[in-house]
């Protein structure tokens, strides 16, 4: 690809805004020679990776990736032999080494499918024995610690020792009331790497010492007592020592990265590599961008496409579908004929760099070994034109390198000189580049070149549409329109004397304006037609959405009817234990009371194995009704007495088909409505067998399903203060109101307390059909006291 061509176009600015989101220096580095591939494999790879890392990006945090601004010198300086790393430098490394290993078990661990992402991480190397020696030796503060080596550790605690009998020293003489008068300050400072002390000049004999320099003004003298001479030497040579070893140390550390330099320049190629997929993803998912079909037949076909670089771009369909290789577009002036063929290069190089293309949907685009474009003087959407020699040396130049498949884009075609020679060079152009078998996309006002569109093959005309009333652009592009300058309209709108727009209308012939009153007839149809497309479009996605939200309300309610089913048994469950539970309390007051009458009368107790045999007896009574209520539909039937009258209202009766005991409360129309240990439910009559008539019972909770939508339902339920049981029945009426009004968002309150609460909702809404997601709320809406659910669509 030519580089005026890409500035023309203005990749260059892509390029900058994607290098802008890397997050290495290599990575920077790499983006900034992104160009567009010619290898339709390779434009192949590179889309399917950005597209997997997009979809990654999407589902997980971005790449842990980090590398400071100076890592390519560490870089460096870890190249020269027998150098060492400074401390910082070493941690600087260790910690983007680490973030490279991070990033590789992040995309490792991630939920999904990432094959790509899986195997190019998997290059990179993992240094974690060596950042964690260089971490262990060298704190945050980039200081060596002390036992970096035991060596390191005997030499500081010498040097410690050696200070603090120097210290002391010094401190003699700041106490001492012999020497404090002849001191300036009462304070112990360094001079050239020696402790002294800060004496007045006129007492300079007072204390015997050398003296290391003179304050400015000259009135303190910084003094070394000879007492100290010896002391700050072995300090001095301590200091070495330390110096050395801690350079050691250094060059260790240093030296294990260096030796695996292989393993290093593959990890930080690695790391480039992800930086520049992250780079290219998060640009995608910036642009609301796609990723486009590799058309194999030459078609090129751009749905719904947006300039990346202009923040209001109208959305335009560009199409040239073989047979067709040439697309003529037309039409009035600032009506977006020069952004719609920017946007038709420009997207297709995008593509053919890997990055996918603020497009719909159903977009396809082939892979061009050349892409020309004469646009101005290589111009910005806001430039004026370029003179007509400067467009003839631009096409020759394309002739002589064009290189198909090839892209060529031409503007406003043999503009710059007499429009009638202008219109008969713009068609000769077009068509020698639609023989050499180029895609072409022009744009003209002359009427040759909309002639040559509509009376030959291979040529699709289209024209930007513009407002009847006010003769505004519309930027929207119609297929098939042969179009209008409009250069009459746009000047008197744009405020041009209407005396000289009236003389300009009339010096048209009448052949002309019969041409021009058909091309407006067309126009008026084109745009009549189109709109009733976007009507039967509109239509059309109307009833597919209607049609998918009742296939998901029915599944909804499926669902919950299965949910109450479940809680319906496991109820019924709980009540089998509890009355086991009864039981066994039965017993053993029995028991009790048993051996209290024996006592009394002076006989032996009941034994326990007669007490034991008397509760198997009540658990198997027990057991023998679960086992009815489960066993299979055909034995619950030959088990059942004969129907010897018709049930009625109160009536305890079992239901056929389901083992189930009720109650009968009403009978309406061959239909009971029953009661079954507190639950409603609906059988028909010639299902029940009477057992007897119902005992008075205690009243018991009873549980309904509601269908009727709720005006301005509540997104909050508030447990706080209920029971287990209290709150999860709450919450699922709480959940089918919410679903009635359409409430996707919903609240659960439940306060921190023990957490028994908080864990009982977890569970419910886990298991729950009708939600998506939920998380503790964020601290600013109540944090651990708060759940947040997401319902699904």
């Amino acid at each position: 690809m030519q580089p005026g061509v890409l500035r023309a176009l203005e990749f260059d600015k892509i390029v900058e805004a994607v290098k802008s989101l890397a997050v290495t220096p290599m990575g920077a580095e790499r983006l900034a020679r992104l160009r567009p591939s010619v290898d339709p494999q390779e434009v192949a790879d590179l889309l399917a990776h950005t597209t997997e890392t997009t979809r990654f990006l999407t589902k997980h945090a971005g790449f842990p990736l980090g590398a400071s601004a100076e890592l390519p010198q560490i870089l460096s300086a870890l190249a020269i032999e027998g150098s060492a790393l400074d401390p910082h430098q070493l941690l600087s490394l260790a910690s983007f080494l680490d973030s490279v290993d991070d990033t590789r078990a992040a995309i490792r661990r991630a939920p999904g499918s990432f094959p790509r992402l899986d195997a190019a991480s998997g290059a990179a190397a993992s240094f974690r024995g060596e950042t964690s020696e260089t971490r262990d030796k060298i704190d945050a503060s980039g200081e060596v610690v002390d036992h970096a080596s035991p060596e390191l550790k005997l030499i500081r605690e010498r040097l410690r020792k050696q200070r603090a009998r120097l210290r002391s020293t010094l401190e003699s003489y700041l106490r001492g009331k012999e020497t404090a008068k002849y001191l300036q300050d009462q304070v112990v400072t360094e001079r050239n790497g020696r402790y002294v002390l800060l004496v007045r000049a006129e007492h300079r004999s007072a204390i015997p010492g050398i003296v290391h320099g003179a304050s400015t003004s000259g009135a303190s003298l910084f003094l070394e007592p000879l007492s100290t001479v010896e002391i700050n030497n072995d300090i001095v040579a301590i200091e070495e020592q330390e110096r050395e070893e801690v350079r050691r140390i250094l060059l260790a550390l240093t030296d294990k990265f260096r030796g695996r330099a292989a393993d290093l320049a593959r990890t930080i190629d690695t790391a480039a590599y992800l930086d520049v997929l992250q780079a290219r993803a998060r640009y995608s998912d910036a642009i609301d961008g796609s990723e486009p079909a590799l058309s194999g037949d030459g078609a090129l076909e751009l749905q719904a496409a947006r300039h990346p670089l202009l923040k209001h771009a109208v959305p335009v369909t560009i199409k040239v579908i073989p047979p067709s290789t040439v697309l003529l577009i037309t039409g009035p002036n600032t009506g977006g004929k020069t952004v719609a063929l920017k946007t038709a290069g420009l997207l297709a190089l995008m593509a053919q760099a890997g990055l996918r293309i603020p497009a719909a949907g159903g977009s396809r685009v082939p892979v061009f070994r050349s892409v020309f474009a004469d646009i101005g003087d290589e111009q910005s959407i806001e430039a004026s034109l370029s003179t007509f020699s400067g467009h003839i040396a631009n096409i020759a130049a394309m002739d002589a390198g064009l290189e198909t498949p090839a892209l060529v884009l031409l503007d406003e075609v043999g503009s710059g000189t007499d429009p009638i020679e202008g219109g008969a060079l713009g068609v000769a152009i077009v068509d020698h580049f639609r023989r050499r078998g180029a895609t072409v996309v022009a744009t003209s006002h002359y009427e040759a070149l909309k002639t040559y569109a509509s009376t030959s093959d291979g040529v699709t005309s289209a024209a930007f549409g513009f407002d009847t009333e006010t003769f505004a652009p519309t930027y929207r592009l119609i297929y098939g329109s042969p179009g209008r300058s409009l250069a009459l309209e746009i000047a008197g709108r744009l405020g041009l004397n209407q005396t000289i727009v009236s003389a300009a209308r009339a010096n048209i012939s009448a052949r002309e304006a019969q041409i021009a009153e058909h091309l407006a007839k067309i126009d008026h149809d084109l745009r009549a037609l189109e709109h009733e497309q976007r009507l039967v479009a509109r239509e059309r996605e109307t009833l597919e959405a209607t049609g998918a939200r009742m296939r998901q309300r029915e599944e909804a309610l499926g669902a919950r009817e299965q949910n109450f089913r479940r809680r319906l048994n496991e109820d019924l469950d709980t009540q089998v234990r509890q009355a086991r539970r009864e039981i066994d309390q039965v017993i053993g007051a029995l028991k009790a009371k048993t051996q209290a009458i024996a006592a009394t009368a002076g006989r032996q107790a009941v034994t326990t194995g007669e007490t034991g045999a008397a509760r198997g007896d009540a658990r198997a009574a027990v057991d023998q009704v679960v086992r009815r209520r489960l066993e299979p539909e055909g034995d619950r039937q030959a088990t059942h007495p004969p129907n010897l009258r018709a049930p009625e209202v109160g009536d305890r009766v079992m239901v056929g088909g389901l083992g189930l005991e009720a109650v009968v409360t009403s009978i309406h129309n061959g239909t009971a409505d029953l009661d079954v240990r507190g639950k409603r439910m609906r059988a028909s009559v010639r299902d029940l067998h009477t057992v007897g008539v119902a005992a008075p019972v205690p009243s018991r909770i009873k549980v309904s399903v509601e269908l009727q939508p709720h005006d301005n339902a509540s997104a909050d339920l508030n447990v706080i203060g209920c029971t287990v049981d209290e709150a999860i029945a709450r919450a699922e009426r709480f959940l089918d109101q919410s679903l009635l009004a359409d409430q996707r968002v919903v609240r659960f309150i439940h306060g921190y307390g023990t957490g028994q609460l908080k864990r009982a909702l977890t569970g419910f809404l886990q298991q729950h059909p009708l939600v998506a997601r939920f998380a503790t709320a964020p601290p600013e809406q109540g944090g651990g006291g708060v759940t947040v659910a997401e319902l699904k669509d």
